[in-house]
């Protein structure tokens, strides 16, 4: 019984450092999405500054709007990266709750059968004891 609970524990604790790397990686992506709002912003400030000032140069502002454009495929790309990830995360966390249940299902089962076990001991020295004890009373 206890090797095949250290065999639930172990699957547990690989699912979860599965898990912990998958939500390592996620972070990773949600700063990166960050990274590219915030160039985003940046460009379009600079994009503005471009327009309001009083040299106005086409070359500038079409690449700053064709940046923009770059930015906004790249952001959208980075939502789909995330929520893939996301999804990704939630089965191995369903994975994780399913390896503790069966982990603490097999505690469980190993806490019965250990009680189940004194408790026959326990009888099996009452009834030894009891005849010996019989035994004693028929030879005096």
């Amino acid at each position: 019984m206890q090797v095949v609970l250290d065999l639930r524990e172990k699957e547990l604790e690989e699912r979860q450092m599965e898990m912990a790397k998958i939500l390592a990686v996620l972070n990773e992506q949600k700063e990166k999405l960050q990274s590219i709002i915030s160039a985003q912003e940046n460009n379009k400030v600079k994009l503005e500054a471009l327009c309001t000032s009083d040299d106005l140069i086409i070359q500038q502002v079409e690449s700053h709007r064709d940046y923009g454009m770059k930015l906004i495929t790249d952001a959208k790309n980075q939502e789909r990266i995330i929520s893939n990830t996301e999804f990704i995360l939630k089965k191995k966390q369903e994975e994780v709750l399913e390896a503790h249940q069966k982990v603490e299902v097999l505690k469980k089962l190993k806490d019965k059968q250990e009680k189940e076990y004194y408790k026959e001991f326990l009888q099996a020295e009452v009834k030894e004891i009891d005849d010996i004890t019989s035994a004693r009373h028929r030879f005096r």
